[in-house]
């Protein structure tokens, strides 16, 4: 297959082909994907597919530049984050549910994504995706339908692409870097709830617990590392992805975690846009409300896209409602190094934390999880993703 270019539009000459006797794991049924969107396809799909087996429910990841900006099982859609998106959470099928819960984790990272479910798109989902700014999406299959009103999107280029759900990968994987090749075995460790079961201190994570880090640590084997991975209610509410140093990714995931939980701040949900205002530009400034600091041009070009002014969020407002997160789980693809990780997790609402373990000072993850009242669960599992 040639591709519509290589990692870059300058790198042409690119191509896909079938290394497993000729079988493809996918069909394009509409566009010409570039190399990108190809590894966004393939990652994604792994994901959503090997989620959808260990948690036996509905998945979708929302992907960008090969690791996920979101992902969620289905489940409950607050009917004022459907009405943002322009659908109402009545209409929405488990699948479409799964999806917007996805792309509404991080929804200044998705746009423009590509979306990767477990299920085959039905009409609810093909209508929630001709609403957003998105580039394409794999699934398993299509209902009747769904593939004409996809293909409409972006002018005709929108790529509609097929997983074949039966395919079975080689059980080793090559890669070549300046002319060098590497092969590896594929990492089929099993990620099942017997993972968890070595809480230290004899604790044990109550099921929601176990469903979420299980999530989380899928979500990590199809993320570039170093990553760590912040789950709530089956929805990854904060990804920090491809940082040198593991507290950064804590700290970045952390700080997504808090975005996403200020946007159910009242505050937020009462922000009432003009009807020009398209749907990304309200959800940035929403982000960007929630953020603070606005420039002088900044805060009169968001006061120029209201109705009605904003209420302020005031700093204790923040700190209180920040206070509220709670329950959430923590998963790292490597060993946390050092407390300050666990320090900070804590300030992001975390009770529940699943890492490999194993560092020089485990000692002092397991005391800083006791005082902060952490269940800390030691996988012997990492799940680097480069």
């Amino acid at each position: 297959m040639e591709l519509r270019y290589g990692m870059n539009p300058h790198q042409g000459a690119a191509e896909a082909a079938p290394v497993s006797q000729g079988r493809w794991p996918l069909r394009v049924l509409n566009g010409n994907p570039s190399l990108i969107n190809m590894l966004d396809a393939l990652n994604g799909w792994q994901l959503v597919r090997e989620a959808r087996r260990v948690l036996g429910r509905e998945v979708a990841t929302s992907f960008k530049h090969v690791s996920p900006a979101g992902a969620a099982t289905s489940g409950p859609v607050e009917d004022d984050i459907a009405e943002l998106y322009g659908v109402s959470a009545a209409d929405l099928s488990a699948v479409a549910g799964a999806y917007l819960r996805a792309r509404d984790a991080d929804p200044k990272s998705s746009y423009g994504d590509l979306a990767a479910v477990s299920e085959p798109v039905d009409e609810a989902l093909a209508e929630v995706l001709s609403g957003l700014v998105c580039d394409g999406i794999i699934a398993p299959g299509y209902a009747p339908g769904t593939v004409a009103k996809l293909s409409r999107k972006k002018d005709g280029r929108f790529l509609v692409m097929e997983a074949d759900a039966g395919y079975s990968p080689p059980p080793r994987e090559t890669r070549e870097v300046f002319g060098l090749r590497l092969t590896q075995d594929r990492d089929t460790a099993p990620v099942t709830a017997d993972v968890l079961t070595r809480a230290v201190d004899g604790q044990q994570l109550p099921p929601r617990a176990v469903a979420d880090l299980l999530l989380g640590l899928v979500v990590l084997r199809y993320t570039q590392s170093n990553s760590v991975c912040y789950v709530r209610d089956g929805v990854t509410i904060g990804i920090g992805a491809g940082q040198q140093s593991r507290v950064d990714c804590t700290r970045l995931a952390g700080a997504k975690a808090d975005t996403w939980w200020l946007r159910r701040h009242p505050s937020v949900r009462a922000m009432a846009f003009r009807p020009e205002i398209r749907r990304q530009e309200r959800i940035n400034w929403q982000i960007r409300f929630i953020e603070g600091g606005l420039t002088g041009e900044e805060a009169t070009r968001f006061a120029e896209a209201l109705s009605v002014p904003a209420e302020a969020l005031t700093a204790d407002a923040h700190s209180r409602w920040i206070a509220g997160l709670d329950g959430v789980a923590l998963a790292s693809d490597g060993a946390l190094p050092f407390r300050d990780n666990v320090d900070h997790a804590r300030r992001h609402g975390v009770r529940y934390i699943a890492e490999p373990g194993g560092s020089t000072r485990s000692s002092e993850v397991e005391q800083a999880c006791r005082e902060h009242d952490i269940v800390l669960a030691r996988t012997g599992l990492r799940l680097f993703h480069h």
